[in-house]
């Protein structure tokens, strides 16, 4: 078994709450520095910087996962992972769909800067990635699955967005097969008072919207093969 140092949760300079510095290249070179092996970019409703990270990732040698931090109608954050980025894309152009009229004001909210592979800026979104979309979260989830991903609540340790502080609980009609925790130190409290989390999953991802957010080797997985991931988290304990 080999032991691989992961953070699956990371937004870049698209999402408008990341510092501008959070570009791919960026981003895969301070995975790098810390000790880090496979890593996940997860901007808020969007995918769009998947592709460059990609690259970046790459050469480095790191292992990349396409990734999105949907925000459902009940403004639950879940996290959505795809063992392809041609599934994260297509993903993507059907959560646009259910995009809400809100614009966004960078001054207010900040810049949402589309990279190319080697860190320039080649775009901007128009549209407010980090409001809520359409999308309840039954539908969220069965949009995730229909495209092959792994989709499960984030940050369950947080009141912001957090699925136990939205509903009480995690309801057992969504069949969630792994939870994100944000701090480690919180996931025996919450496996003792939630019997939810009893039988799932737990990873510990940083939410990293600046450089020095991005978890340390400490976090970690053991796998023959990095491949094994999307399994691991597919099954329950």
């Amino acid at each position: 078994m080999n032991r691989y140092f992961y953070d699956l949760h990371i937004h870049s300079c698209l999402s408008p709450c990341a510092d501008n510095d959070m570009t791919p290249g960026n981003i895969a070179g301070m995975a790098a520095i810390k000790g880090l092996k496979i890593v996940a970019l997860t901007d808020h409703n969007t995918c769009r910087n998947c592709r460059p990270f990609f690259a970046a990732c790459r050469r480095l040698g790191l292992i990349p996962i396409a990734g999105m931090e949907l925000t459902t109608a009940e403004d639950i954050h879940l996290v959505c992972l795809f063992d392809t980025l041609d599934a994260a894309l297509d993903f993507d152009a059907e959560v646009r769909k259910h995009f809400l009229n809100v614009k966004n004001r960078p001054d207010l909210f900040g810049e949402q800067l589309i990279t190319d592979e080697n860190d320039v800026v080649i775009g901007k979104e128009d549209m407010l990635l980090s409001a809520a979309t359409s999308l309840d979260i039954g539908s969220a989830v069965s949009l995730v699955r229909s495209h092959g991903g792994i989709v499960y609540p984030a940050h369950v340790d947080r009141e912001a967005n957090g699925i136990i502080s939205i509903l009480g609980d995690i309801p057992p009609d969504y069949n969630f097969s792994a939870a994100e925790f944000n701090i480690a130190a919180n996931i025996e409290p919450y496996r003792k008072k939630y019997p939810s989390l009893q039988s799932i999953n737990t990873v510990c991802s940083s939410d990293a919207h600046y450089l020095w957010d991005i978890n340390e080797a400490g976090p970690s997985l053991e796998m023959d093969d990095p491949n094994q991931l999307f399994n691991i988290l597919y099954n329950k304990n």
